[in-house]
């Protein structure tokens, strides 16, 4: 049988195609913004086969759920996943939370408690995590730990933590509904193989009667690992074919970190860092018209540097892509070849760096394509969250099968006897 999900805030589609690598089937994608969907229904008419299947629902994630769960559709879904809107906690936003009308964690609780996923994936900006957000960032845990305790009309949200606390407590001593045991952490997507230093707060949940001993996937790659093929084998460049005059000096504050690396006089376990120049493998430099044949790929004049805003070395993983309102999402959006010199990251590139398929075009502006790409989850490590959940759904369902089989035999052989 095949695991159903429904994908939340969904933007340009970068979770969803990770949860569909995974094996999941999708049988809702609900984002609100225009642009956005534009670019997940012209996909779906070029067939894209990640996306062609996909029923695209394009509006306010609360009327979407009412429609649902009186459609008849809303039960065995497996999965919810999404971004809920991450301006109220991100590090540029005016940092709001609770008070912010973005915030759409209230929204994701309620579909939880309309369609009692089996699991679900949550994912947000690292800023949730701040020391200024540590009692809402325990409510918004609480509330999808225990989704049927709702919030009244008359009550603060200060009220309502304290009764999500105290049911927590009676909980132990026996208390009933639906319950689930949520894990949440905090990652760099550059140690799941991203070309990016992206950090962001995961936070997954198992419904109680599903026997799941989850934990979040272990890292695969490391800064280690790109210092060692970098400064000590020299592995990196040759495979890139960069001459030494080409190569950058070696970056002083890692040089006590490289020479422990060669004293130990064996590689790291994990693989290297994916890079900029990695993630670029393929594409020509673009010029200021689109390219015949890559989709997305037109250079954007106009790229300064500035404090606080430099770009991405081209040999280590980008920069975290912003989706701001000044300029360049962020400023940061830019290449910094060896020479010092910089441009803008195209749409094209800018897609590699968040690992969505070449084949997979972005509507809109410029401004608009980076916009959506800023917003997105890496493609991969969504992939790598939702395996991992799959994972344990499935096996949960086979433990389920063989006991099944177990008591029918049993039921066969009390009435043989």
């Amino acid at each position: 049988m095949t695991l159903q999900s429904v994908e939340l805030f969904a933007g340009a589609g970068g979770l969803a195609m990770g949860v569909a690598m995974a094996g999941f089937q999708s049988r809702g994608i609900v984002e609100w913004d225009r642009w956005a969907c534009d670019t997940v229904r012209q996909n779906k008419e070029r067939g894209h086969p990640l996306v062609e299947s996909w029923p695209v629902h394009e509006g306010d994630v609360r009327q979407w759920i009412r429609n649902f769960a009186g459609s008849g559709l809303a039960t065995g879904v497996d999965l919810v996943a999404g971004g809920p809107p991450c301006q109220p906690f991100s590090m540029g936003g005016k940092h709001r939370a609770f008070n912010d009308h973005r915030d759409m964690f209230p929204a994701a609780v309620e579909v939880v408690r309309t369609l009692r996923p089996r699991a679900f994936v949550f994912e947000n900006v690292k800023g949730l995590t701040r020391a200024s957000f540590h009692t809402y960032f325990q409510y918004i845990q609480l509330q999808l730990e225990w989704p049927e305790i709702v919030r009244r009309v008359d009550e603060s949200w200060n009220d309502h933590l304290a009764r999500l606390q105290s049911h927590k407590t009676k909980a132990r001593r026996g208390a009933v509904g639906l319950q689930y045991r949520v894990v949440t952490t905090l990652v760099n997507a550059a140690n799941f193989g991203v070309p990016q230093r992206r950090e962001r707060v995961f936070m997954v949940g198992f419904r109680s009667d599903v026997d799941a001993q989850w934990s979040f996937p272990r890292e695969t790659h490391s800064l280690d690992a790109l210092l060692h093929d970098q400064w000590v084998s020299g592995d990196y460049w040759e495979q890139h074919r960069v001459a030494k005059r080409h190569r950058p000096e070696m970056p002083a504050n890692h040089t006590g970190l490289i020479a422990r690396l060669r004293g130990l006089g064996l590689p790291p376990m994990h693989q290297p860092w994916q890079t900029v120049r990695d993630a670029l493998i393929g594409l020509p430099e673009p010029r200021e018209t689109e390219h015949p044949r890559i989709l997305n790929h037109r250079l954007q004049a106009g790229a300064r540097s500035y404090p606080g805003h430099t770009g991405s070395p081209l040999d280590l993983p980008a920069k975290t892509l912003k989706a701001g309102d000044h300029g360049v999402p962020g400023g940061e959006n830019m290449l910094v070849r060896p020479d010092g010199s910089i441009r803008y990251f195209t749409v094209r590139e800018s897609a590699r760096l968040q690992n969505f398929p070449d084949g997979y075009e972005l509507h809109g502006s410029w401004s608009e394509a980076m916009r959506q790409l800023g917003n997105a989850v890496p493609v991969r490590l969504g992939q790598v969250v939702a395996s991992s959940v799959a994972e344990h759904l499935l096996r949960d369902d086979e433990r389920r099968a063989v006991a099944a089989l177990k008591t029918d035999r049993d039921h066969v052989a009390r009435v043989a006897a």
